[in-house]
């Protein structure tokens, strides 16, 4: 299913303002009853979905939406209240469960909300079943019987549970002690579980950002604001610092000298991990936006490196397709399919830290194994989408731009998948360079698209 073919299903499912269309509580019924409908069809045992959310505050009333549109379909709610999106991946499968339903808007501030999907297996939803709730979702909404109504139930040790299981990711001969982890829980929804996981496998935690309200999710916190922690870990002289987003399957890294460590250097951790003990199978699965510098750290080890489109819903298809286990993206949504069925921050993490307790390294040591190249994201507005690579003097820049690079760089030209934008990305080992390159590009984009409107820098 291409994007042009949703209606309302995106990247990572719905997701938008809360109050403005789809992000409304008779929308959210029908898709509960629509998405009830689809999951449980030729169902012959009891009916049943899991639901789980962040802390935002419309969680309230979205859960309460989704239960009364999935009853209304004859399916069974269990509610798991405040969850990270992982954990309620892992509880669908280990409940047995038709489906699970996430109410998160993942790192984006209280004010929007949206729901996504799991299936049976605790993996995201197949394009063709999100299709099939869509064309359910245009038909009326119809109430089975009151005998075959669904009913709600609560899920009282949900936490409980996946503390075990996020443990158990970590091996059974190793420890945390002697480690001061800060941890940034982005107020969000591993505020009481990430914390535990560590202190229980022997850390001294300190928390941080695990005070939610329903309005502070990602305020000032979290995998997409490190700044806090990179302050908490100096102050507190920590070994490192944890960074979570709101629900709990972003992961950014800290090492002792307050330094950010992002989704490709954690992956590449994680990757040297398992080459030298032998756990690595295949290929490390990267987006087009991953570092160059991790690519060929990656090809280094003797390892193969895959690019995919951005999004880890591609990189889990590339994986799960070719029986590999290993795969990232520069944002830190990091996917280890040996131990888990989704992105994973806490398991993720747990990884990394495995990697330092075996090592005896700091983190600072284990990321210098790779060597990240300059980069510069250049963001061109345009009035409306189009396909830019469709226009002579565009690749005729692009072209020309990669002459220059030769083989020590890249460009790459990619539309957003949320807006009217072009991210114009030149990457090389030369930053006046890069830099020279990019704006150059961006510039003949811009006259090329709209010259009236704007770039939007991005330095990185």
């Amino acid at each position: 299913m291409s994007q042009s073919t949703r209606k309302y299903f995106g990247t990572d499912g719905i997701r938008g303002t809360v109050g403005q269309a789809p992000i409304t509580p008779d929308f959210v019924m029908k898709l509960g009853w629509a998405a009830g409908r689809i999951f449980t069809r030729g169902a012959s045992a009891r009916r049943k979905v899991l639901i789980g959310k962040d802390t935002r505050v419309s969680g309230y009333m979205f859960e309460s939406a989704l239960e009364a549109g999935l009853a209304a379909a004859g399916v069974d709610s269990h509610l798991l209240g405040p969850m990270p999106t992982p954990g309620i991946a892992y509880l669908t499968r280990t409940f047995n469960a038709n489906a699970g339903i996430v109410i998160s808007a993942s790192h984006n501030g209280f004010e929007d909300n949206g729901i996504k999907f799991f299936c049976g297996k605790g993996s995201k939803l197949p394009d063709e079943v999100e299709l099939e709730i869509e064309k359910e979702l245009e038909m009326p909404m119809q109430s089975v019987t009151s005998r075959e109504l669904g009913k709600a139930h609560r899920v009282t040790d949900a936490a409980g549970r996946y503390i075990e299981f996020c443990k158990s990711t970590f091996s059974s001969d190793l420890n945390l002690r002697g480690l001061k982890i800060v941890v940034d829980c982005a107020h969000g929804a591993t505020y009481h579980i990430a914390p535990a996981v560590m202190a229980e496998l022997g850390a001294d935690v300190v928390p941080l950002g695990n005070h939610p309200d329903g309005f502070n999710i990602n305020e000032g916190f979290g995998a997409t604001a490190p700044e806090a922690l990179q302050r908490a870990v100096l102050a507190e002289g920590a070994d490192l610092g944890i960074a979570l987003d709101g629900d709990g399957d972003r992961l950014i890294m800290v090492d002792g000298d307050g330094v950010v460590v992002d989704g490709d250097e954690i992956t590449f951790i994680i990757a040297r991990q398992r080459y030298q003990r032998g756990l690595m199978r295949g290929a490390v699965v990267g987006t087009h936006m991953s570092n160059l510098g991790f690519e060929r750290a990656v090809q280094t080890l003797g390892l193969e490196f895959k690019r995919v489109n951005v999004g880890d819903r591609y990189i889990l298809q590339m994986l799960q397709a070719n029986n590999w286990v290993l795969g990232g993206e520069t944002s830190g949504h990091i996917i280890c399919l040996d131990l888990t069925s989704t992105g994973d921050g806490i398991i993720s993490a747990l990884q990394v830290l495995e990697a330092v307790v075996r090592s005896g390294n700091t983190l600072s040591v284990l990321k210098s194994g790779m060597s990240k190249f300059p980069q510069r994201l250049i963001n061109v507005r345009m009035a409306e989408r189009q396909d830019v690579t469709s226009i002579s003097e565009i690749r005729e820049a692009v072209t020309a731009a990669e002459h220059c690079l030769g083989n020590t760089g890249r460009v790459l030209l990619r539309p957003s998948g949320t807006e009217p934008l072009i991210r114009v990305m030149v990457e090389g080992q030369d930053r006046a360079l890069v830099d020279e390159l990019a704006e150059s590009l961006a510039a003949t984009v811009q006259e090329a698209v709209n010259p009236t409107l704007r770039i939007c820098h991005k330095i990185t």
